[in-house]
């Protein structure tokens, strides 16, 4: 598949998704780019921004099968990955596959299950693969998980470790709309006061998972050169040692930057990574890696700050 096949068939996608979703160009590109380069996301942002509907509409494009799971806080991890029940009529224990076997996972509302549960996906996110009673079990090729939480409300939440949060490719801020965006929204949807599902925007699969493993193995091919990974990991490790941090971003970030950045030149067209598809990609990819210092927390920083004090003092190849 080439460059003009790849953009095609992003474009379609973009097109099914967006015959329900009014804006968010910027969610849609990273759900793209992690879908090409094998990374999961995570969506942030306060109720009713889409972020559901969002990923249900990305889910519909695709032929793929998807499952969902409402984290609350009894659910268990036998409730996600499954687990073995004993079958009286023959003695014998059969696997209940829990709803993690699918394709696509959204996994909605993640930080209001306790870290027992969310623990539940770290093996699953890196290997692609569940164990379940000493048995490991393989999850279907292009396995990708994206999860949603809410900023705002602390009580009944459980933060995300480290450890988790690092297993994500992205973590994007869901803003609200611009005025614009949110007349549009509106005008298509405010005659009633439930939000209708994709298959009611006529939203129809464009792109197979034979056509994802193709794209995916272009991606591969695609340019990085030795300027470029010095300067993916000099940003790394410029976050280790920034004065604002306590804690910077760990080498599997330099890896995942790479890749994403070779996604997202595929998807503008081009067979090399430019300087500006990093940059682009830095703050989604290091604001969940990164620890603020307490100093910083005083004055009023966040991450996307950092990142870009850390972007600015990086020297940029020619």
């Amino acid at each position: 598949m080439d460059l003009e096949h790849i953009a095609k068939l992003t474009g379609d996608i973009k097109a099914q998704v967006k015959k329900a979703v009014v804006g968010q160009d910027s969610a849609i590109d990273l759900l793209l780019v992690a879908l090409l380069s094998d990374g999961h996301v995570l969506m942030e942002g306060v109720p009713g921004t889409a972020k559901t509907m969002i990923v249900r509409c990305f889910a519909a494009s695709l032929d793929l099968d998807f499952g969902r799971v409402q984290f609350t806080p009894d659910l268990m991890p036998g409730d996600v990955i499954g687990t073995n029940l004993f079958n009286f009529t023959d003695n014998r224990f059969i696997l209940t596959k829990g709803p993690i076997f699918t394709q696509m996972l959204l996994a909605d509302e993640i930080n209001r299950t306790p870290p027992k549960t969310q623990a539940a996906l770290l093996q699953a996110m890196q290997e692609r693969m569940v164990t379940i009673d000493g048995e490991n079990y393989a999850l279907d090729a292009g396995f990708m998980v994206v999860a949603t939480q809410n900023p705002i409300e602390q009580q009944g939440t459980y933060p995300l470790p480290e450890a988790q949060l690092d297993r994500f490719l992205f973590k994007h801020i869901v803003d609200y709309p611009s005025r614009e965006d949110e007349r549009a929204i509106v005008r298509q949807h405010g005659h009633k006061t439930t939000m209708s599902g994709p298959a009611a925007f006529n939203i129809e699969p464009v792109a197979t998972l034979d056509q994802l493993e193709e794209v995916r193995r272009q991606v591969e091919t695609v340019r990085l050169s030795d300027d470029l990974v010095d300067y993916i990991v000099d940003l790394i490790r410029a976050s280790r040692e920034h004065p604002g941090l306590s804690f910077g971003a760990s080498p599997r970030a330099a890896n995942m930057l790479a890749s994403a950045a070779r996604a997202l030149a595929a998807l503008s067209g081009r067979d090399y990574v430019i300087p500006d598809d990093v940059k682009y990609l830095a703050s989604p990819a290091l604001r969940h890696r990164i620890v603020l210092s307490p100093a910083s927390e005083i004055e009023g920083l966040d991450a996307d700050s950092i990142v870009d004090d850390i972007i600015e003092q990086t020297p940029t190849p020619k």
